[in-house]
């Protein structure tokens, strides 16, 4: 019997130039859709497991549009909410070399911003689900936002639904004030927390000593400081760090870290040559929850977590398009990339 996993948040309309075009350089861009929730959604259907998504959108033909690009992996939308009148945009100029990725957001008054508690029967959502997965992304719509995921995670507590949330800390949708606050509430319920080294910092005020993000340099011993901190803080039983060294953004060199609340598991490091780098947390966090229920154990977990991810880099669109055959290959050793005859 499958395992059954909900998500919940929003899911948006991508426009993006063609390439590594800047925006409007020439007047095409590519229609996609994406979203964290959403993203992870696609990536369980791909690895053959009962994933239902969970958001609101109009009824009209885009919002009826995304509903359909999430149909398309098979993921299970029974449980989407129609009404509102528009769907999320998100603009994405990726970024090569020493320029980076540009990401400019049209999502005030979308449908799921405008939901209302009473929008979700989490009792019916949730019946026979083994995990529930939400991001800090979702809870920064909004106090609507907070108030309906806190709904959904005592619910999912109730009924012994295991929760993974994802801090996913975005700077122009709320302050640092605001995340801590709505967080620290949510964060009660999470079993699961990921987070990478900026996430924890900007959200809660733990940070991993001796560690320049923006200069390259990371510290193992400081990323399980942070993890510790945050399951004693919080009471999570696991911790998954992700752990990126951007050299530039066309190249970074990733890993993972997952803390058992004994264990601190690193996975192996990959250089990554980026054809499209959205999406690739929200990949990460698919590979994980994939990789916990079906009894991995903590470096079986991590290493599947930072492969599917590692692969997700050379996707392009915010759905990782990737099998457990792929994502395994990658994790045994295999990253020759050689042609597949």
């Amino acid at each position: 019997m499958s395992k059954r996993i909900v998500t919940f948040g929003e899911i948006m309309l991508r426009l993006a130039p063609n390439g590594y075009y800047r925006f409007f350089q020439n007047d095409q861009m590519q229609a996609t859709f994406g979203g964290g929730e959403a993203n992870v959604a696609v990536s369980l259907a791909n690895y053959g497991m009962d994933s239902v998504y969970v958001t609101k959108l109009p009824a009209h033909a885009i919002g009826q549009a995304a509903v359909d690009s999430l149909r398309y992996f098979g993921v299970d939308t029974s449980k989407i909410v129609r009404g509102g009148d528009r769907v999320g945009i998100y603009y994405l100029e990726k970024g090569a070399s020493q320029r980076g990725s540009v990401c400019i957001y049209d999502r005030a008054h979308s449908a799921i911003q405008e939901a209302r508690p009473d929008d979700f029967d989490w009792d019916a959502i949730l019946d026979g689900a083994d995990w529930f997965h939400f991001t800090g992304i979702t809870p920064a719509l909004g106090p609507n936002l907070v108030e309906i995921c806190r709904q959904a995670c005592q619910t999912a507590k109730a009924k012994g639904v295991k929760v993974s949330c994802d801090l996913n800390y975005r700077g122009k949708l709320w302050t640092r004030e605001e995340a801590r606050a709505a967080m620290t509430e949510l964060c009660r319920y999470v079993d699961v927390c990921i987070s990478n080294e900026e996430d924890a910092k900007d959200v809660f005020g733990i940070e991993a000593a001796d560690t320049d993000i923006t200069g390259g340099k990371l510290n193992k011993e400081g990323y399980k400081s942070v993890a510790r901190q945050l399951a004693d803080r919080f009471g999570f039983e696991k911790v998954a760090i992700t752990l990126r060294t951007s050299i530039s953004a066309s190249d970074n060199d990733w890993a993972g870290m997952l803390y058992d609340g004994e264990n601190c598991c690193f996975s192996k490091e990959y250089h990554l040559r980026i054809v499209d780098r959205v999406g690739g947390g929200d990949s990460f966090g698919g590979g994980l929850i994939y990789a916990l229920l079906n009894g991995r154990d903590t470096q079986g977990a991590i290493e599947f977590a930072v492969a599917a991810s590692a692969l997700k880099h050379s996707v392009e669109g915010d759905f990782n398009r990737v099998t457990v055959a792929e994502v395994e290959k990658l994790a045994g050793g295999d990253g020759s990339g050689r042609v597949q005859r």
